[in-house]
């Protein structure tokens, strides 16, 4: 079957973007289009390194092709520094995005691109698109209630309630509308996104992505309606048609920046049923090593089994000593396990799982919610605060730690709350109902199915 057309696919370059739109690739090999994934050349050797033996090969024989391009950023520089990567990125990507298409287009055998999918943070890419004769779908990857603050920014600021540069002027919490999260107005996604002085960067970035998107002539999002009633009725032209999924059986690669480590499901394999805490921060998340040390002693405090995924550069200055001797007992007694990075999914799947300590990133929300698995909330940055307040207040499918006076969340509250998590039969019956929810909007006839398809048929045309 000749296939249906050719997609480009550029995610905004972290783990975060890129799973998603990698999901929905392999969505759209499945419906017959050729997709072309582009990383950065950085992102695109730590998926490539990451891939089974093999990955590669068998993504083409599907229909996708991973290519990449710089990102403007030196060799050794800080990838996980937002600020300095939005302001390379947006300077230096679009020249080498509009060499790569026409580099293609010379080289001839495959069809011409027809439609860009791109990252609502990757504004400056509809632009270049629309200069090649490239028709342009946006893709918003974390959760609708963010974007709808992000658009709702310049009446923010007639209200008083941001300044033009995008501070707050009033301490106060935010509600859009009715059946949104709430959010205190320190906690907005662009004025925590890294050090105060390159605020700049990223809240100029916003306010010409919100401009930008209006280049796509439909913007899609990982999400569904349910679960974002609220904004779906502010914002009705958002499409969501989330949950995404790869495939139903999770085996499909999603683009990991690191290798899964597979021995953590026969772990869990041995666990009884509804008994482990899986705990796990995102690709970007940094524990100083006193917090690192009260969340490892605070584990081990709950008496439960628990899978614990640390990236190595999770805690710089970690004692190695202390590690390691915190490794052997968990080796000698078997309750725990550190893993460097796991196939998530799978994971929150298993029927051995109670309960999900997350830095609450939108992929990891959703992969929480489409398992019906109660959370422990522990947000980083960015739209992470908002997504925890998605969990405790509008769904209630669990609880979010408290930071002492110092900021360090103790042991003590990490077994407390993991508890209380654990113990609450009401958290976790809702958690179901919402995970049944998220799987009807994704069959047949359902609401994310149907938008899936107007899309499917816009991309079609």
């Amino acid at each position: 079957m000749a296939a249906k057309g050719h997609v480009l696919v550029l995610p905004m370059p972290c783990q975060g973007h890129v799973t998603p739109l990698m999901e929905l690739s392999h969505r759209l090999a499945d419906e017959g289009f050729e997709v072309t994934f582009v990383n950065t050349e950085v992102d695109h050797a730590l998926v490539l390194g990451a891939l089974p033996a093999g990955g590669a090969a068998e993504l083409r024989e599907r229909g996708i092709h991973l290519a990449f391009i710089p990102d403007g950023l030196a060799d050794g520089e800080d990838r996980k520094d937002i600020n300095k990567l939005v302001d390379a990125y947006s300077r230096h990507m679009p020249g080498h995005l509009e060499r790569l298409i026409r580099d293609m287009e010379a080289a001839g055998g495959r069809p011409k691109v027809r439609w860009l999918v791109g990252d609502v943070n990757m504004g400056w890419s509809f632009v270049v698109a629309r200069k090649l004769g490239i028709r342009v779908a946006s893709f918003w990857p974390a959760a609708a209630a963010c974007l709808a603050i992000m658009l709702k920014i310049p009446k923010l600021v007639e209200d008083g309630v941001l300044n033009n540069k995008g501070w707050p002027e009033r301490q106060e919490t935010l509600q859009l509308a009715p059946g949104m999260p709430p959010l205190h107005t320190s906690l907005l996604s662009w004025n925590n996104a890294g050090a105060p002085e390159g605020q700049h960067i990223i809240f100029d970035l916003v306010c010409r992505n919100n401009k930008l998107n209006d280049i796509a002539e439909i913007t899609v999002c990982n999400s569904f309606h349910e679960a974002e009633a609220g904004v779906f009725k502010l914002f009705p032209d958002l499409l969501p048609i989330g949950p995404l999924v790869a495939d139903q059986e999770l085996q499909r690669p999603v683009g990991h920046f690191l290798p899964e480590d597979t021995g953590c499901l026969e772990w869990l394999d041995a666990q009884t049923g509804g008994s482990v805490v899986y705990v796990a921060f995102g690709s970007m998340a940094i524990f100083d090593a006193r917090q690192f040390q009260e969340l490892a002693e605070g584990l081990e405090l709950t008496g439960r089994p628990f899978l614990w995924v640390v990236r190595p550069d999770f805690t710089p200055g970690l004692s190695k000593l202390w590690l390691d001797s915190f490794r052997l007992r968990l080796a000698s007694t078997g309750k725990g396990m550190i893993v460097t990075w796991c196939s998530q999914q799978r994971v929150l799947a298993h029927s051995a799982v109670a309960c999900f300590v997350s830095h609450c990133g939108w992929n990891s929300t959703l992969e929480g919610v489409r398992n019906g698995v109660p959370f422990l909330c522990w947000p980083y940055f960015c739209d992470q605060f908002l997504d925890q307040n998605y969990v405790t207040a509008v769904w209630r499918t669990g609880l979010a730690v408290s930071p002492d006076e110092d900021g360090v969340v103790t042991k003590e509250e990490v077994r407390s709350k993991v508890e209380q998590v654990v113990g609450d039969t009401e958290i976790r019956e809702r958690a179901q109902l919402l995970r049944d929810t998220a799987r009807t909007c994704v069959t047949r006839g359902g609401s994310s199915h149907k938008n899936f398809k107007k899309f499917i048929d816009l991309l079609s045309e």
